[in-house]
């Protein structure tokens, strides 16, 4: 049985080495190479579904106010993102995304970006961001999981180790159940609340440097992120926010901010 096993984790790591050189892509901002099985259209048409499902099941809020202001630095920090790629030829890299942005009536400190710019904010976070500003720290750090497409480096990953780099199409088509299982599993929408299930502390990191760019392109201040996080972290208490569960440790993650803020710093503009 241990041969076995030898032999097994031995295939694996030989088929997702071989994936990692033939499927890789490049996370702009940062360099990162990243494994990318699943073609951008069909986790876009996965991902558009799910978010419209969501939409269904879940109260909107009803707060003129608070929904324009969400709605507003939505499109703000989107359209500076647009910008940004166009100018550093990584269009292509946000080919197909429809910004979408939508405040949910529940009081839960939580937001989440699904792949193709699909984007929800829980009134709960709100007491958190304070203003335009913090909430811009939240919606630049979604914005960045979406395009660095951590949703589908995540996918591909599990599909890499449960079925072999199977071509999506195919695994729908022969494995569907299984897909759908790997798909809630990797980024899908959680049972209970909706939650988007937590990334990796490199996915993390990687979004806070990508999002203080983006929200400083967009005009808002990233000084504010540091200010943001530490409410989040002396709210914490004994359990972290679930919006924090899998984050950086707190210490580590100002510093982290502080260390990324003189670069983003060169992209603001008052």
């Amino acid at each position: 049985m241990k041969k076995i096993v030898k032999v097994s984790s031995l295939a694996v790591t030989m088929t997702i080495a071989m994936l990692l050189f033939d499927g890789c892509s490049t996370v702009p901002i940062t360099g990162r190479k990243q494994l990318n099985l699943v073609s951008d259209s069909e986790m876009m048409n996965m991902s558009f579904n799910q978010y419209d499902q969501f939409l269904k099941e879940n109260k909107l809020s009803t707060n003129k106010e608070q929904v324009e202001m969400v709605k507003r630095c939505g499109k703000r920090i989107a359209a500076a993102v647009e910008k940004y790629m166009a100018d550093n030829g990584y269009s292509s890299h946000i080919q197909g995304f429809d910004w979408e942005f939508n405040l949910v009536d529940e009081d839960i400190p939580n937001a989440w970006c699904m792949p193709g710019g699909k984007v929800v904010f829980y009134t709960g976070i709100l007491p958190f961001t304070q203003n335009e500003e913090g909430l811009a720290v939240v919606m630049g750090h979604e914005i960045a999981h979406a395009v660095a497409k951590h949703g589908n480096e995540r996918m591909s990953n599990e599909m890499a180790v449960q079925m072999g780099g199977t071509a999506l199409s195919v695994a729908v088509d022969e494995k569907p159940e299984e897909t759908k299982a790997i798909y809630m599993a990797a980024f899908g929408l959680g049972a209970q609340y909706g939650f988007m299930l937590p990334y990796s502390r490199t996915h993390e990191t990687e979004a806070d440097k990508m999002g203080l760019i983006f929200m400083a392109m967009a005009g808002y201040n990233p000084e504010e992120a540091v200010q943001f996080w530490g409410r989040m972290a002396a709210s914490g208490g004994q359990k972290p926010p679930e919006f924090m569960s899998t984050h950086p440790a707190d210490d580590t993650r100002i510093k982290n901010l502080q260390a990324y803020m003189p670069e983003a710093l060169k992209y603001y503009k008052k």
